[in-house]
Formats: structure tokens, C-alpha cells, sequence
């Protein structure tokens, strides 16, 4: 199955991009995700484990994924019910507040019943990801850039 979806998206790429690496944050607004384990996160790479369930069917599945941030970020099988899960995500700075989203997935589920079932639960998950991104945008607040200095940081004194 191929999927290829995309939104545009009135936040920053660099905001956009840290909430789709942030896997430990997924249960929070991804109903079909009712866990989520960080296992390694460097510069290059995060791995983590998503427990998944939809329409009665749970799996597990481990990724490793390789990132270029803020603009790319691999999505790639470690372990799980797929005989084959190759995605990628492209966010593209349109403006400060403004990004457009990518996301590519190719996947294939290994044979037997079970898997004939997380076929159909994947399938509607898959057609909902970006969605889940864009309407997560919309209610988290932003983060401050990264080289502006927290609020708190500002001298505020002299300042008429």
C-alpha cells in the first residue's frame, strides 16, 4: 500500500518538524496510539517502540529513524507486523509561521489472519497521520525560536 499525503500548515517548519520527531508525544493526539516508548534519540537518528490499536486490533511496532532537522526525517522498520514500512517526511518552510508537510509511506503486512486485520486498522491510520499533525498545530502553542531568549530572559527595564 502507498499513501502520499500533504497539508499545509501555519506554524514553522522547525515547530512542525519536532512534534512529528517527538513519537513520545503521539498517545496525546493520535487515538490509535495508546503508547509510545522512546528508546534512543541522537542528532541523526530516533528509534521508538508505538503501541497501536484500532477497530479492536493492537500491535506493536519498533522504527528507526534517521532525521535531518528541521527537514526530513525517515521512517524505517525495526520490528513489527510489516514485511515492508518505508516512509519519509518533508517539511518545507513557506514562511516564519507557515510550512508545507510531506509525508510518503510504502507498507506491506507479512501473511496470516492477524495480519489480514491490522491491514484494515493500518490502512485508516495511515490516511489520518497528517491530518492528526495539522490539527495538533492548531492547539499546541508554539516554541519560542531557538535563538530568541525565553521571555523571562528579556530585560524589560528602560524600555519605554
Amino acid at each position: 500500500m502507498n499513501v502520499r499525503r500533504s497539508a499545509l500548515i501555519a506554524r514553522s517548519g522547525d515547530d512542525v518538524f519536532d512534534m512529528i520527531e517527538a513519537a513520545e508525544h503521539y498517545p496525546a493526539f493520535m487515538p490509535w496510539c495508546t503508547k509510545a516508548v522512546i528508546l534512543e534519540r541522537t542528532e541523526e537518528l530516533v528509534v521508538a517502540t508505538l503501541t497501536l490499536r484500532f477497530g479492536g486490533v493492537q500491535f506493536d511496532m519498533t522504527t528507526r529513524n534517521p532525521k535531518r532537522r528541521p527537514e526530513w526525517l525517515s521512517v524505517r522498520l525495526d520490528r513489527g507486523p510489516f514485511r515492508r514500512f518505508d516512509g519519509d517526511w518533508h517539511v518545507k518552510p513557506l514562511a516564519a509561521a507557515a510550512c508545507k508537510v510531506e509525508f510518503d509511506l510504502t507498507y506491506e503486512f507479512g501473511g496470516g489472519l492477524v495480519d489480514r486485520a491490522a491491514v484494515r486498522v493500518f490502512d485508516g491510520i495511515a490516511d489520518r497521520i497528517v491530518d492528526a499533525f495539522a490539527r495538533r498545530a492548531e492547539h499546541v502553542p508554539a516554541t519560542p525560536a531557538a535563538h530568541e531568549p525565553p521571555l523571562s530572559a528579556v530585560d524589560v527595564h528602560g524600555a519605554c
